[in-house]
């Protein structure tokens, strides 16, 4: 069974709330940790700045296109930011904790 980390985000607060609570209440993520980050990246041949919501969902591999799938029906962004980090090592008891709630 295989762990990961899913990362993704928001223009403001409200809406990365709304997901956060969607996916944990169907039960596709164990944990999602929510925080105020200032991203800088290239859109429209000119560099951005802005203020934004990164979510870091904590859940089971076998969830990723679920997750997926409910990312890009639910946000505004054009392409928004969906990227996984395989979880190689953590704590027995927190990686089952993870596999009981996803």
């Amino acid at each position: 069974m295989g762990y990961i980390i899913i990362k993704t985000t928001f223009e403001n607060k409200k809406d990365a709330e709304l997901i956060t609570r969607k996916l944990i209440d169907a039960k596709l993520a164990a944990c999602i940790q929510l925080s105020g980050v200032e991203s800088y990246y290239r859109w429209n041949d000119k560099t951005e700045k802005s203020n934004e919501y990164k979510i870091e969902i904590k859940t089971l591999s076998k969830n990723y296109k679920k997750i997926e799938e409910f990312i890009l029906k639910n946000h505004k962004y054009e392409i928004p930011e969906i990227v996984a980090v395989k979880i190689k090592k953590g704590s027995k008891k927190y990686l089952n904790w993870i596999k009981e709630n996803s």
